[in-house]
């Protein structure tokens, strides 16, 4: 009962999350955060930079990858210190990789890909738990349970960033204009329009109040319901299936719907980001067909629940949290001129 509750839960939380960022997020107001006053040019205006909203939801959705795994793997009773291990390389790995793939792709050096630093995370990920439990006599990291749980992670985690992307008008689909018929008569009800000039799909592409296919939310949706049933089969103890059904769903999407984007992806026709979707989903059943099952744990969610209230774990969470709003959420193509005054009336 307790393991229906929490997906009940999950379900309803991040639907609710869901419902108000695509309802709200493609407004203007909703890509600044804050800005913080650096320099000053001696006539009241000072110069700064911008914290986003990007980044805020970027770093939450990171952590509540975190909370997936940790929660499903405590409550599998697999050791908290491996886990974190895990943790901590697949981020130092993952997170430069986000913009050194976008850079050799895009040839940019100020933007960031989730599919680039997935894709390095999906090669990786077996070798790292293969290392981890190097260092023990019994494995301490499940090969199967652990992949599982980490494709569930990270459908999760980049259902819920897809917000980050709405607030900042990125990973934007093609207008509506340019779409056949029935595609058009499909989206004609729900859409997005983005507005502000400062929105990436309004100074790439001048798409700033056009009607445009609302890619980032329909990803956000199926990424999210898969972790949800991937949670359920983790939970039943079907391993193998989560793995696969959260991996191939999410990188076979990420393969089909870049014909329903207009961002640049690169200027092959199969975009390299295509490329890495396809080899991605390839390597995951492979990986899948050769890892022995091992033994069925018995889930208990609680436990897993009640692992949050550690003291290591709160502060991992926090520490991530921190680097990741800095990374992503300090912007490098907006700035900000501000001007400060005083109430003459309140002195």
């Amino acid at each position: 009962m307790e393991n229906l509750l929490f997906l009940i839960a999950l379900t309803v939380i991040c639907g609710a999350l869901l419902y108000l960022g695509c309802r709200y997020l493609p407004a203007e107001r909703w890509q600044v955060l804050a800005a913080v006053p650096v320099k000053t040019e001696g006539t009241g205006s000072w110069h700064g930079f911008n914290l986003t909203w990007y980044g805020l939801l970027t770093a939450n959705a990171y952590v509540m990858a975190l909370l997936m795994l940790i929660i499903l793997l405590r409550s599998v009773a697999i050791e908290l210190a491996p886990l974190l291990i895990l943790a901590i390389l697949l981020l130092g790995l993952c997170v430069p990789a986000s913009r050194w793939v976008a850079k050799v792709v895009e040839g940019k050096a100020h933007t960031f890909t989730v599919g680039g630093a997935v894709f390095v995370g999906i090669v990786a990920a077996p070798w790292l738990i293969f290392l981890i439990n190097l260092s023990g006599e019994t494995p301490r990291l499940p090969m199967l349970a652990t992949l599982a749980a980490l494709g569930i992670a990270y459908a999760m985690g980049e259902g819920l960033g897809r917000l980050a992307c709405i607030s900042f008008g990125c990973c934007y689909g093609k207008p509506l204009s340019d779409c056949s018929a029935p595609l058009r008569k499909v989206f004609q009800r729900f859409h997005f329009v983005f507005h502000g000039e400062n929105k990436k799909i309004s100074y790439a592409s001048g798409l700033q109040g056009q009607p445009v296919v609302p890619i980032q939310a329909i990803t956000a949706i199926l990424y999210v319901a898969v972790a949800v049933i991937g949670s359920a089969l983790f939970l039943l103890g079907h391993y193998s299936w989560a793995f696969m059904l959260t991996a191939v769903v999410t990188q076979g999407w990420r393969v089909f719907s870049e014909v329903l984007r207009a961002d640049y992806r690169g200027n092959q026709r199969f975009s390299a980001y295509q490329w890495m979707g396809g080899v991605g989903m390839a390597y995951v059943v492979a990986v899948a067909w050769l890892v022995p099952g091992g033994a069925t744990l018995t889930a208990h969610i609680g436990a897993g629940l009640a692992s949050l209230w550690s003291p290591l774990v709160v502060l991992s969470l926090q520490a991530v949290w921190v680097v990741i709003f800095w990374y992503t959420g300090k912007s490098t193509v907006t700035g900000a001129t501000m001007s400060f005054f005083v109430h003459d009336e309140r002195i």
